[in-house]
């Protein structure tokens, strides 16, 4: 099954920190995450703007989780399914999305150790831009974005 990854981070020097993460799965089901780990005095501007100022307050949801409690929830999303990995320059998105299992090598059993990039995918069949999500910059409305943009892509 193709699981649509996308991820917030805060990036600096030799570190990505891990904001969020969403996942649309191929069959609708959706997962979001947002680590209460990171380090917010580390952002850019643009971040703190339009991220961090996005995110819904952990008090009024049950989103938040310690970033060593986000792979045990992606673990249950996924459940025994071999996935397919798909981001949209993902370069980035796919070693945050490691780290939190440790290394690449420590990823479940039977999963891929590589993302598939959609923009790889648009440049190799040449196909027109698809609009960009509308809305603010969410890593949940991004992955779902990926899925829609696969499905022009391979229509």
């Amino acid at each position: 099954m193709k699981y649509f990854i996308d991820t917030e981070f805060i990036e600096y020097p030799c570190t990505i920190d891990l904001i969020s993460i969403g996942i649309k799965c191929e069959d609708g089901r959706t997962f979001y995450a947002i680590s209460t780990d990171f380090d917010s005095s580390k952002a850019s501007d643009w971040v703190k703007e339009n991220v961090i100022s996005q995110l819904p307050a952990p008090e009024d949801c049950n989103l938040w989780m310690p970033k060593k409690q986000i792979p045990t929830e992606i673990l249950n999303f996924i459940g025994d399914d071999i996935p397919e990995f798909w981001g949209y320059y993902a370069d980035y998105d796919w070693v945050v999305f490691c780290w939190l299992f440790g290394a690449m090598i420590n990823l479940p059993k039977g999963w891929p150790m590589y993302c598939r990039d959609l923009k790889q995918l648009a440049d190799d069949i040449k196909r027109p831009k698809f609009e960009g999500p509308i809305g603010k910059h969410d890593a949940l409305v991004d992955a779902i974005w990926n899925k829609n943009f696969y499905e022009y892509l391979t229509a």
